[in-house]
């Protein structure tokens, strides 16, 4: 089983699925990934209903070890993105199959 899951995986499945064209699935692929983080970044949040909760933490900074040489270095403060699943999305994630 596949872990990884490229753009080029999702363009093929859009042009498997809906017939579009494999530039025109590109394109919706690109603009859907793009609305997205355009949105994450100007907001704050982004929820998609029955998903989840994308949001936007600041984390400190703190001092982080090279576990190699044991050299301590300052770790700059950043922003991170964080992702809650919705309810549905974990109920179909904990679904049993009775088949």
């Amino acid at each position: 089983m596949r872990i990884n899951l490229t753009k080029k995986d999702l363009v093929n499945l859009v042009y498997m699925q809906l017939g579009f064209s494999k530039q025109i699935s590109e394109n919706l692929i690109e603009d859907f990934l793009s609305t997205i983080i355009k949105n994450i970044k100007l907001e704050k949040k982004l929820k998609l209903s029955k998903f989840g909760t994308f949001s936007i933490r600041q984390k400190k900074s703190r001092i982080g070890r090279n576990p190699k040489t044991k050299e301590s270095k300052i770790i700059s403060s950043r922003d991170v993105v964080l992702f809650k699943p919705s309810k549905e999305f974990k109920d179909f994630i904990n679904l049993k199959d009775n088949g």
